[in-house]
C-alpha cells in the first residue's frame, strides 16, 4: 500500500527525518539497496555503532523504516507506504558529492564481500 496523500503528523515525521544529514545518507542507501544492517551502514558512512543505531531507531519510530531478522543480522528497509514520497524527495539530492561518495563506498565494500548484505544475498550459493 502506497501513500497517495498523508496527514500533517505523517508529513511532519517525514520532514523531521529528512532534517538530519546522517538520516538522509542512511535513507539514500536504504532506498537504493533495499535493505541494510547497522554494521554495513556504519562501515559505509564511517559512523559509530551508537550513532547509526540512534538514527535507525529514530527512522523506525517515525514510521519510515521497519526491520527483519536474517541470520544474526537485523536488516532495515524503507516501508512501502512511504517509498514514493521518500524517493521523490531524494531525487533532488541525487548528485550530492557526499551521497555519491557513500554510493561508491557501498559498491566497493559490497564487491569486496565485506558487507553483511553481500553475505546474506549470497548465502544460498554456498
Amino acid at each position: 500500500m502506497r501513500l497517495k496523500n498523508f496527514s500533517l503528523p505523517v508529513g511532519r515525521q517525514i520532514f523531521k527525518a529528512l532534517s538530519d544529514d546522517a538520516r538522509i545518507r542512511i535513507l539514500v542507501l536504504l532506498f537504493e539497496n533495499g535493505r541494510m544492517c547497522v554494521s554495513d551502514l556504519e562501515l559505509i558512512l564511517d559512523f559509530t555503532q551508537a550513532k547509526t543505531s540512534r538514527h535507525m531507531t529514530y527512522l523506525k519510530n517515525s514510521g519510515i523504516v521497519t526491520s527483519e531478522k536474517a541470520d544474526q543480522w537485523v536488516f532495515y528497509y524503507i516501508k512501502d507506504e512511504v517509498m514514493d514520497i521518500i524517493g521523490r524527495m531524494l531525487e533532488f539530492m541525487e548528485k550530492d558529492i557526499t551521497l555519491t561518495k557513500d554510493r561508491q563506498t557501498f559498491k566497493t565494500l559490497y564487491s569486496n564481500r565485506e558487507l553483511a548484505l553481500f553475505k546474506v544475498d549470497h548465502a544460498r550459493y554456498r
